[in-house]
């Protein structure tokens, strides 16, 4: 059952999709309209799940359910982990390259790998106060408050360390 992302209760469930490179705005029409259709009949068990998606920064694809209302299955899950496999062979894209991080850079995300991450980290150009995204989020009040951190406060926070040590 569909229902409108800022009406899920704080504690709903995410998945948090990032794409390893950005969506054109025709793009995000179709992932919205796609995506809004296979959670409308997205269920666990028969049982409908009360879900929601957003596009963010046009990079990023949120999945999220009310597991108050009804809990996902493990069978539930696969079926967005096929949907959301379907949509990245649609739109040529990966949702699940985890060798790239992404930044807040000039206001815009920008993509680095994690050798050019470390790299630019050691060498000043990004500071621990740049933005980077923590993907791992378990639940909507983590998406809005832990899910752009600085990289002194991500796992990242290791290679300004080993600027320091130099």
């Amino acid at each position: 059952m569909l229902v409108d992302f800022d009406a899920l209760p704080q504690q709903a469930r995410v998945w948090v999709y990032q794409s390893n490179r950005p969506f054109t705005d025709a793009e995000v029409n179709a992932i919205t309209e796609t995506t809004e259709q296979f959670v409308s009949s997205w269920a666990a068990h028969g049982q409908p799940l009360k879900g929601s998606a957003k596009v963010l920064y046009n990079q990023f694809l949120i999945l999220a359910v009310d597991e108050g209302a009804h809990l996902p299955s493990g069978c539930s899950i696969d079926s967005s982990v096929h949907f959301i496999k379907q949509l990245q062979s649609v739109l040529g894209n990966d949702f699940f390259d985890r060798s790239h991080v992404a930044f807040i850079n000039d206001r815009e995300v920008v993509m680095e790998s994690l050798a050019q991450a470390k790299e630019k980290i050691t060498q000043g150009a990004f500071t621990g106060d740049t933005i980077t995204f923590n993907n791992l989020v378990q639940n909507k009040v983590e998406l809005e408050e832990q899910w752009k951190v600085p990289i002194k406060e991500s796992w990242l926070a290791k290679y300004i360390d080993e600027k320091a040590a130099i």
